[in-house]
């Protein structure tokens, strides 16, 4: 089965062809973060306005290198999915508006994704084997959330954040450096030359919780900068590198307490955090030696992209074939992680 996905719910426009969930014959990815960079964020109207200007260019492109036209398109693909929330408003419309054109003109079916749901299996275009249930950890600008995977569609959130995302915290102290956006990657840089030892920051447990908070590692780390500005590259790298080290062992900490508690023998990560190489090193690490597979999906998959909305539309037509109604089709910005319910 062929699925044409759309996913554009930030600052990414992607369009993607996937087989069968798992083996992707195109993916393409235009990124906005020059756009958003000298605000240190993602301004929505800005968004927006880039994703109009991209959404058929990326299409096409998607569409070509698969071997697939606009005169083909009938015969080669089976549906089109696209990622109906959580994410921003008129972001999630313009992915919306071209999915239903092109299943209006083709006369396909259109497969409903959530967002959260894609970043959960984004592992599994490169693990197809991955089987249920495990524990997912999805980290990325706008999301950390700890999920117990029952099965397919069915979901127990054990935590999120409390005010700040991992990505977020990232970027805001890259913001406190001087660094570029987004913060993630430069910081993950920096700290590869820096010693995590250095600093002792702050580990946000929370112990009797699932849940997150970076809000006090946040301070901490600005408090540390009015105290002691950063005035040598040296200094700077050990800096990034105690930082990192202190998000990396809180992600860590509370995801194999999770595992422990609720017997799990398979961690998956998913978001773009997770690219991060001390956060992919430690979990690879810690769970070998406590015997518990971890499993990652590659660096292309790790931000927002269309392939992992393919990879979910096709285990959702598995489970419960291609019929949804108006309410399920509908763009919602708020849309928390349920399980899958129909009528």
């Amino acid at each position: 089965m062929n699925v044409f996905a759309i996913e554009t719910s930030c600052d990414e426009t992607s369009a993607s062809v996937v087989t069968n969930g798992v083996k992707v014959r195109s993916t393409v990815i235009s990124s906005q973060a020059r756009i958003h960079a000298k605000f240190f964020g993602v301004v929505p109207e800005l968004a927006s306005r880039a994703h109009v200007e991209n959404i058929n260019l990326v299409i096409s492109q998607a569409l070509s290198n698969s071997g697939i036209t606009f005169d083909n398109f009938s015969k080669k693909v089976d549906a089109i999915a696209f990622t109906t929330g959580p994410g921003l408003a008129g972001a999630l419309l313009v992915g919306s508006i071209a999915a239903k054109s092109l299943a209006v003109i083709y006369k396909k079916p259109l497969i409903p994704v959530n967002h959260l749901e894609g970043h959960i299996y984004s592992s599994f275009i490169k693990n197809e084997l991955i089987r249920h249930p495990f524990l997912s950890l999805i980290v990325s600008g706008g999301h950390t959330e700890l999920v117990l995977v029952k099965d397919f569609g069915k979901y127990k959130v054990l935590g999120v954040t409390r005010d700040d995302a991992v990505g977020e915290a990232f970027d805001k102290a890259a913001k406190m450096l001087g660094l570029s956006y987004p913060g993630g990657p430069i910081i993950d840089k920096k700290a590869e030359k820096g010693d995590p030892e250095a600093i002792r920051f702050t580990r946000p447990y929370l112990k009797g919780s699932w849940d997150f908070s970076f809000s006090g590692i946040k301070t901490a780390f600005l408090n540390y900068l009015k105290l002691n500005p950063v005035k040598s590259e040296n200094h700077l790298n050990d800096v990034c590198a105690s930082f990192r080290q202190a998000i990396s062992e809180t992600l860590c900490f509370k995801s194999f307490s999770a595992a422990k508690e609720f017997n799990l023998k398979r961690i998956v990560l998913g978001g773009g955090v997770s690219s991060n190489y001390l956060i992919r090193k430690m979990f690879l690490k810690i769970g070998s030696e406590n015997k518990i597979k971890i499993f990652m999906p590659s660096l292309v998959y790790c931000t927002d992209n269309a392939a992992m909305i393919g990879c979910v539309a096709y285990l959702k037509y598995v489970k419960c074939g291609l019929k949804y109604n108006d309410a399920q089709l509908k763009s919602n910005p708020s849309l928390n992680l349920e399980n899958w319910r129909y009528n």
